[in-house]
Order: C-alpha cells, then sequence, then structure tokens
C-alpha cells in the first residue's frame, strides 16, 4: 500500500488566501463549518442514494448520520451529496436503462467538487454498480456501504422470499393453487422491514461482491438493514475512510485483478445472481482490468454452492448473518486454496487475516466443500451458433434434468408478444419445448430488463409443470429461478443469430459441455439473414437514444463505449 501523505486534492478548493478559497471556504461556512475545518481536513463525500422511490434505500439517510460520525471521530469533514436513485422495484422500462446515467452522475459530482475520499451508500441492485463504476473513473479512496438485507419474510408462519416468492406465488394463482385474496395477502409479509431482496438476488450478491472484493468493510455483505450492528459498520467506515486518504490508498490499489478473481469465485459459492455477471465486468472495465465471460466460466466452474439461501435454496439473508456471513463462506474457500488469500481491502488486512477465525454457526446454512447444495454453482457461460458471443444460465438455480435438454422453439417477438401470446389455449407447447424471447437485451428492451424468467404458460401450471427450459437476451431478477439462459450476445436487436429463430426450430442446451446450439443449417441462417430487418423504435429519443447508440452488449458489461478505460478525478478548471 502506498505510505507517502498525499496532497489533499481539497485544498485546490479551499487553501491560501486567494479569491477563489475565499469563495469557497466562505459560501461553505453558511452551513455553519467553523474555520478550522477547512485546514488541512480531508474532505470526505458521502455519496448517497436515498429517495422514498426507492424503497430499499430509503433508510439510507439515517445511515449516512453514521457515517458522518465516523469521519468526524477520524478527523475528516463529511459532507453529504445525493446522486440519481436507481429502484428495480419502481422504475420503468427497468433500472439496468440508467444504471449508466447514475454512474455518469457520480463520476462528475466527485470530480467537480472538493472531495479527497468518498462513501458510496448503495443498496437496491444497480446502485452499487452504478456507485462503483462513477467513483472507479475518478480513483479517489473509497468504501463501499450497503443498506443491507430486509428481515426475513414471513407469511402465516412459512418464510417468504423477497422477488422469489412473488414468481412462485404468482405461479400458483395462475395454476389455480392461491387465491388472488391470498396473494395480496402476502405483499406486506415479504416486505417487513427497511432493506433490500432478502433473498440472494442482485443486492444481497452485489453487497457480496463489495465484501469479496475488499472495497467495503467486513460483514458489509448480510447485517440486516435494521440491525444495529449496521450502523456500527457504518460509522467504522467513516472512520476508516479518513485513513485510507491519509495514507493514499485509492480504489484502483484495492480493486486488482485478484480481487475480481476472488468475487467470482465467491459468486459461485454463494449462488449469487446472473447480473454479477455485467456488473463486475463493467466495473473491472473502468479500471482498466480485461474481465472476460470465458474468466467467469474458467473461475467459477468448480465452485460448488454451499450456501442454502433462496432462490437457490432454503434460507434467507437473515439467516446467513446468524450463521456467520460471508466471512464464514470465504474462509471455507481460503482453506481449500481457492481465493487470492493476500489481496488487501479497504480494511487494512489481507483476506486470509479476516477470514482465519470466522464461525460457522450454522452447517445447514452455510455447508462444507464436501457436502455443497450444488457441485458447480458458478456461473456458466454458453456458447455455440446461437450465442457466439456467449449466454449465461446459473446451474445452482436450474432444474438439473433439464442441463441437458434439446427442445422445439416457441418464439416470442418481444415481451408484449410473449404475454398476448403466452396463455392462448391454442399455443402449441409443451413442457419439451424452448421459449425464446428476443430484443429484449441492452438495445431491444431498450435497457436488457428482467424479464428472461418467463411465466410458464397457465395450462402447463395446471399440470404440475413447474420449469422449462427459456433463452433469451433479457437479465432475471437475482432473485428469481429456473433453467434460464440469459444476456444471449449478440441481441436479437443487434441482428444476433437468436433474431433468426423461427418456431419449430430445434435448440440444444448442453451446460457440462457449455453449448447452445440451433440446429438448422448456416445456408437456411444466412438466408434467413438476408430478409431480416432491424428493429426500429421511434419511441426511442433523449437519453435512451444516447443509450442504444453507444451502449456494449451484455459480454462487455453494457456499459457506454466512451466510458470504459482508466482515468481519474484530477482538478477541474478554476470557476471564477
Amino acid at each position: 500500500m502506498p505510505s507517502d501523505k498525499p496532497k489533499l486534492r481539497s485544498t485546490a478548493w479551499f487553501g491560501g488566501a486567494g479569491k477563489n478559497a475565499f469563495m469557497h471556504r466562505s459560501w461553505m461556512k453558511n452551513e455553519g463549518h467553523p474555520p478550522d475545518v477547512f485546514d488541512g481536513r480531508p474532505v470526505i463525500g458521502i455519496c448517497n442514494t436515498w429517495s422514498e422511490l426507492t424503497p430499499c434505500n430509503a433508510h439510507l439517510r439515517g445511515l449516512a448520520e453514521h457515517v458522518k460520525r465516523g469521519v468526524y471521530e477520524a478527523g475528516g469533514l463529511p459532507l453529504e451529496f445525493p446522486v440519481m436513485s436507481l429502484g428495480e422495484s419502481n422504475m420503468r422500462p427497468t433500472a439496468m436503462l440508467f444504471r449508466n446515467l447514475a454512474s455518469m452522475d457520480v463520476e462528475e459530482s466527485i470530480r467537480s467538487n472538493p472531495i479527497d475520499g468518498v462513501i458510496l451508500l448503495v443498496g437496491c441492485d444497480k446502485t452499487t454498480p452504478a456507485l462503483l463504476m462513477g467513483a472507479a473513473s475518478c480513483d479517489l479512496p473509497t468504501i463501499a456501504v450497503s443498506g443491507g438485507p430486509m428481515l426475513n419474510g414471513n407469511f402465516r408462519g412459512q418464510p417468504v422470499g423477497s422477488g422469489t416468492h412473488v414468481w412462485k406465488f404468482y405461479e400458483d394463482v395462475k395454476a389455480g393453487r392461491m387465491s388472488v385474496s391470498d396473494f395480496l395477502a402476502a405483499e406486506q409479509g415479504q416486505s417487513r422491514s427497511a432493506g433490500s431482496c432478502m433473498t440472494m438476488g442482485t443486492a444481497s450478491t452485489m453487497a457480496s461482491m463489495v465484501e469479496a472484493m475488499g472495497i467495503g468493510m467486513p460483514d458489509n455483505a448480510s447485517i440486516p438493514a435494521v440491525d444495529s450492528r449496521r450502523l456500527i459498520l457504518a460509522q467504522e467506515a467513516g472512520r476508516r475512510i479518513v485513513a485510507l486518504v491519509r495514507d493514499d490508498v485509492r480504489m484502483s490499489h484495492i480493486l486488482s485483478r485478484q480481487a475480481f478473481e476472488n468475487a467470482i469465485r465467491v459468486n459461485g459459492a454463494i449462488g449469487g445472481s446472473t447480473n454479477a455477471v455485467i456488473h463486475l465486468i463493467a466495473i473491472a472495465g473502468r479500471l482498466g482490468i480485461d474481465l472476460s465471460l470465458d474468466d467467469w466460466d474458467r473461475l467459477g466452474r468448480n465452485i460448488p454452492t454451499v450456501v442454502d439461501l433462496m432462490p437457490s435454496g432454503r434460507f434467507l439473508m437473515e439467516d446467513f448473518y446468524y450463521a456467520g456471513g460471508l466471512r464464514a463462506v470465504m474462509r471455507v474457500l481460503d482453506e481449500a486454496g481457492l481465493l487470492h488469500r493476500e489481496a488487501v481491502g479497504v480494511s487494512g488486512e489481507s483476506l486470509s487475516a479476516v477470514v482465519r477465525d470466522a464461525p460457522n454457526y450454522n452447517g445447514e446454512v452455510i455447508r462444507s466443500l464436501s457436502d455443497p447444495l450444488t457441485p458447480q454453482g458458478g456461473i456458466a457461460v454458453l456458447r455455440g451458433n446461437l450465442a457466439p458471443s456467449g449466454a449465461v444460465i446459473k446451474p445452482s438455480a436450474a432444474t438439473p434434468a433439464l442441463m441437458q435438454h434439446t427442445g422445439r422453439a416457441i418464439v416470442f417477438e418481444t415481451i408484449e408478444h410473449y404475454y398476448a401470446r403466452i396463455d392462448d389455449p391454442k399455443l402449441d407447447i409443451d413442457e419439451t419445448c424452448v421459449m425464446v424471447l428476443k430484443n429484449c437485451g441492452p438495445r431491444g428492451y431498450p435497457g436488457m430488463a428482467e424479464v428472461g424468467n418467463m411465466p410458464l404458460p397457465a395450462k402447463l401450471l395446471r399440470r404440475g409443470i413447474t420449469d422449462m427450459v427459456r433463452i433469451s437476451d433479457a437479465r432475471m431478477s437475482g432473485t428469481a429461478y429456473g433453467t434460464v439462459v440469459l444476456h444471449t450476445a449478440p441481441e436479437a436487436a443487434a441482428g444476433g443469430p437468436l433474431s433468426l429463430v423461427e418456431d419449430g426450430d430445434r435448440i440444444e442446451l448442453d451446460v457440462a459441455d457449455r453449448r447452445l446450439h440451433l440446429h438448422i443449417s448456416e445456408d437456411e441462417l444466412a438466408a434467413r439473414r438476408r430478409t431480416w430487418v432491424q428493429p426500429v423504435d421511434s419511441t426511442v429519443t433523449g437519453y435512451q437514444k444516447l443509450f442504444v447508440d453507444h451502449v456494449l452488449q451484455a459480454d462487455q458489461g453494457c456499459d457506454f463505449d466512451f466510458l470504459t478505460g482508466k482515468r481519474e478525478a484530477g482538478i477541474p478548471r478554476h470557476s471564477h
């Protein structure tokens, strides 16, 4: 780690006796700051995604106050600022459409202001990658503090997992196994405290990635949002960020290639969300690290899933915390020689030191490598003539019997076409078919919505069918489950082979061999390509037009082509 004491970036605003310094200090003093806070004290920006429109983040105002306590205790000056808040629960068409926009908000807010180090307050799933991407482009000392998961859901004495049970209950209603009144009664039981999804969805997965990469404090992943220990973690992060600034430990010193490789393996062990693939590739791209789908497949291929959490397993995040949390999981991997143990995180300790004595209080929730939930739990990367640039599937959430399957394609050209067609009694579909959804990728939706886990037809649900092979260029919620192939690249709207699939085509899925193959001839594919017409949506204007014109494909992280590559915050020009 660097040891030379850096010159504080904020002195370019507040230092000296010139006109600019006078104005900067004077305007700040209208908030009641005493003169000595501008005499070389590190300025810590608290980047807050609090919003009442983002339920998962609605408690972050209180968390910010505890960060401030820690910053003050360590001799820093905390200054809170808002950035765009992304909540998948309310935002339409999808929060993913705005991840890159929020990252730009974060980057320029940090770059343009007198900030020496930054605390990122994150929660709902897109806020974590958006803030990490924006901060990475500035490369200041940084700590991410997650808001934490909700308490376990409960409905009539049974555990309910946020997101996961939405899909289950909805299918039960379609199948006639659950009444609409019971379905509606379950709403409050699912969401009974502040915090993000308490399943191992994308929010909890990304909070785990923050901890695994070392850019968050130990135990960041699992402390419930309403547990007082979450507040203590925030205060300790506030203290620690001041030390990182004084020692000039920047984000790029923490987020090394080793850190990303650790995170990929941890993702397999926890049964983490497929969305982490896109987000980690995008974050790495901002730091100039070449992280690819092949890295995900290579590093995660033989990692067993040892955490028995929904949607892959039985338990929830509150149980996970009481069992020992992510440190207990990382200890299992570290003792097996599967992690880069010398990687140092923001706590200042090596990974091996952080996890060395981590206890496991519940062997059912956090299992051993010899008795895993799933023998191979990493994200599987599929390739073939249907996905030349790759597609992904989450084996721990899939049906084993469907992991090698060939079936007749039932094609939906858009998500609207799916809704119009799926429950048509005349639709010729059975459980051996392969459901194919097009034009829901980065450009096609636009924004790549979480619609890949298409609910099954009601007539099959009523027969007790619970899973089918589904393929799309979309994403799915990390809380979802099933034999669902996602992120097919290139996407249909970009002219990928997915755009050429027709009803009745035979599609082969072979997860063990990492194969996704469309059984039609090259000549037939070429003939279809000659008649393919790229869809044009005249309603895509403004920011959406910028998105469609510049977004990269899923295998490249869906960042904007003009935002990748390593940059630094620098010192902006004077404004006066």
